[in-house]
């Protein structure tokens, strides 16, 4: 006869229940004391202020560590070897949260007499859904081990350890369902079947053991349970599962501002001697020290990084377990390091000759911040490296000779290009576009047209800027450009860490401005509308600031702007860095691309926030590089795959290095075409390259060229 009421005895057949409560102590202690002890290591950094805004960070924490969001994107989005992580460790995840929900239901039972272990609720929730979810773990852990055993992905992380949580996770998992089932059949529960995978179990037991035998196994191996359950508790803490903690931590704690390369600010007056960037693990913040803690080995930053993918020693994930590794190697020197005088702090070397933390592997990031991008659990990479960059450059006065000379450029002449013959306005020749300082009110003007070192200094931008006045005139916008007064706004200073002078160019620009009355700049570049934008307001200039594209589209919205004859040809836009990734800009360029072509724009493989970068960002597009080892290739490549016959694009940095990467992946440059990445005019005559014909199959446009080609006004259209 089936009971009135559907329910279980919850210590049936354990021997001395009380003593799993004496176990656990221990493992509260020493599972706490793992935790307590990482607490201590990151109260050692710097300040950082990370407490603001509590509600957006909480939604953070639900979207990306409840909901997993970072994780599932990737998964949806690229159907690579990503998408297996993403899946299994989605189903680890959710299962063992409610297999804790579960535990929690037993506890208000059990311990607080909540009696709610009854009816439909223990037979829908307790029975059926908590098996299956069960299920989901077993089945996450077997794509976890086929892929990590097997499989053996390159990006991984290979330790003992990693093998070690997933063979506890299967024990745990496994011994649970073993105890359930011998129980529903030693018991003869007539509400077994709710529990279908114990039900299974209990069916295949009693059809090869007597119920008595399997008595005796529910009790032996019910312990067996709990002790392993426990000492995986305690261990959990001291091993890089920690990041069920510390995960959501970082996510709570990260950087909402949007900018995916925001630095500490430096009080140059503050302390002379104070060393400037960061050398040592004694001068990272406490969430620096966060972000080594939380991360979890998936090698999704480095798998992004497009300098690791065209094959460059950098590798974003061994710099954080490298720093990681440092933290916990020396972890009694941080912690004897006096926290008010870090002058006199024992140091942490971060630098070392070779791998990861070498200055070898931190010279090649292209600061594209796609490592930031795709980490689950929101590791600020690219600060890093950036900090360690300052050291480098102020410190030791070390970088790469190329990058050496466009630093000299930049503090000499105001731009990164030495020995160019080009002005300021020359890009002007022949249009009748208002200086600022010939004026009689420039006050007056709505719009100053910032052009940048990259547009005004490379004569192959001269036509981008020159479609980009002429739409403005055409528009009818009042707008005027500093001319000859315009200097670098110092984007390319501050990536190749000299703050010192980014902040003296500043300083002079917002002069400069404000002499001038500017309010609204408007610019082709996204390193400068980035720039003006993100790290202006950290050094007091405070502007409305807009990349010509979002521009152009409000003008093309308000019908100031008409395309009336569309391309003839396909063109695939890609993203750049400073103004997707950074800036979240992607729907104005594409809205351009697809009025001047009536639609036809097929999307690289990676796009938007994915998009691929053209490798020359972070001062990458002044360096010398191995013909095998050049960003641009890679994405050359991408676009030409997708059949186009024009990638468009709203970057002078972008526009030279796709340009360099089409010709010479289509065979239209000498294998070595490092050259090609210097103006032609900033060369002596007797070094100039061999002259570049477009590629046979691709050209490269800007977004203002496309559409000035289809508006009337255009002399083409």
């Amino acid at each position: 006869m089936m009971p009135a009421e559907a329910t279980r005895e919850i210590f049936w057949n354990v021997p001395f229940p009380w003593l799993m409560y004496v176990l656990l102590v221990p493992t509260v202690v020493v599972g706490g004391w793992g935790l307590y002890r990482r607490l201590r290591l990151w109260r050692t950094g710097g300040p950082a202020m990370r407490w603001d805004r509590p509600k957006e960070r909480l939604a953070l924490v639900w979207r990306h560590a409840v909901g997993q969001g970072r994780t599932l994107r990737r998964a949806y989005s690229s159907g690579r070897a990503s998408s297996s992580s993403s899946v299994f460790h989605l189903l680890i995840t959710v299962g063992f949260v409610v297999l804790t929900m579960a535990t929690t239901v037993v506890m208000l039972d059990h311990d607080f007499g909540t009696r709610i272990m009854r009816g439909g609720f223990y037979l829908f929730f307790q029975s059926l859904t908590v098996d299956l979810f069960g299920a989901l773990v077993l089945v996450g852990i077997g794509i976890a081990m086929i892929r990590r055993w097997l499989q053996k992905p390159s990006r991984l992380v290979f330790t003992d350890e990693a093998s070690a949580i997933l063979i506890a996770i299967f024990v745990v998992a496994a011994s649970g369902f073993l105890v359930e089932g011998w129980r529903i059949a030693a018991t003869h529960d007539p509400w077994g079947p709710w529990s279908p995978i114990g039900y299974l179990i209990a069916q295949g037991s009693l059809a090869v053991a007597e119920p008595s035998t399997l008595t005796t196994a529910h009790a032996v191996v019910w312990w067996g349970h709990c002790v392993v359950t426990f000492a995986f508790l305690a261990w959990a803490p001291y091993t890089k599962l920690a990041h069920v903690v510390t995960a959501p931590l970082n996510i709570f704690f990260a950087n909402l501002d949007g900018h995916a390369a925001s630095l500490r600010p430096m009080d140059f007056e503050a302390d002379d001697d104070a060393t400037l960037g960061v050398d040592d693990l004694t001068k990272m913040t406490w969430k620096d020290l966060l972000d080594l803690d939380s991360c979890t080995e998936c090698g999704r930053c480095t798998a992004a990084c497009p300098a690791h993918t065209a094959g460059k020693s950098l590798s974003p994930r061994d710099i954080v377990l490298g720093l990681r590794d440092l933290m916990h190697d020396g972890a009694e020197t941080l912690l004897a390091a006096p926290q008010d005088d870090t002058d006199n702090a024992p140091a942490l070397p971060i630098l070392q000759q070779t791998g990861a933390l070498s200055a070898e592997s931190l010279w090649q990031c292209t600061t594209c911040a796609a490592c930031m991008e795709v980490c689950p659990v929101y590791i600020e990479q690219l600060p890093k490296i950036l900090d360690v960059r300052r050291y480098l450059t102020m410190e030791e006065a070390e970088m790469p000779p190329s990058m050496a000379d466009a630093m000299t450029s930049l503090e000499r002449r105001g731009h990164p290009y030495p020995g160019t013959r080009l002005s300021r306005i020359d890009w002007t020749d022949g249009l009748d576009v208002p200086v600022m300082s010939e004026l009689d009110d420039p006050g007056e003007v709505d719009v100053l047209l910032w052009v940048g070192c990259a547009t005004a200094l490379i004569e192959r931008n001269h036509s981008v800027v020159r479609s980009l006045a002429q739409l403005l005139q055409h528009a009818g916008v009042s707008f005027a450009i500093l001319g000859r007064e315009e200097r670098c706004n110092g984007d390319a200073a501050r990536r190749m860490g000299n703050e010192f002078l980014f902040e003296t160019m500043a300083r002079k620009n917002q002069a400069l401005l404000e002499r001038y009355g500017v309010e609204k700049i408007v610019t082709p570049c996204p390193h400068c509308f980035n720039t003006f934008k993100n790290d202006y307001p950290t050094v007091g200039g405070d502007y409305h600031v807009e990349h010509h594209s979002s521009f152009l589209a409000k003008l093309v919205d308000d019908g100031r702007i008409q395309s009336t004859q569309a391309a003839e040809h396909n063109v695939t836009f890609h993203d750049p860095c400073y103004l997707g990734r950074y800036n979240r800009e992607f729907d104005a360029p594409r809205q351009l691309v697809q009025i001047s072509t009536h639609g036809r724009t097929p999307e690289m493989e990676q796009s938007r926030e994915n998009s691929f970068c053209c490798g020359g960002g972070g001062g990458l597009s002044f360096t010398e590089e191995p013909a095998e080892q050049r960003v641009n290739r890679q994405r050359a490549s991408q676009a030409l795959a997708t059949g186009a016959s024009v990638v468009g694009t709203g970057c002078p940095f972008c526009m030279t290095m796709l340009e360099d990467g089409v010709a010479a992946v289509t065979g239209d440059l000498p294998s070595d075409d490092a050259a090609a990445k210097i103006p032609a005019d900033s060369m002596p005559a007797d070094s100039m390259p061999a002259t570049r014909m477009p590629a046979k199959r691709m050209i490269v446009k800007d977004i203002a060229e496309l559409l000035w080609d289809a508006t009337e006004a255009s002399p083409d259209t």
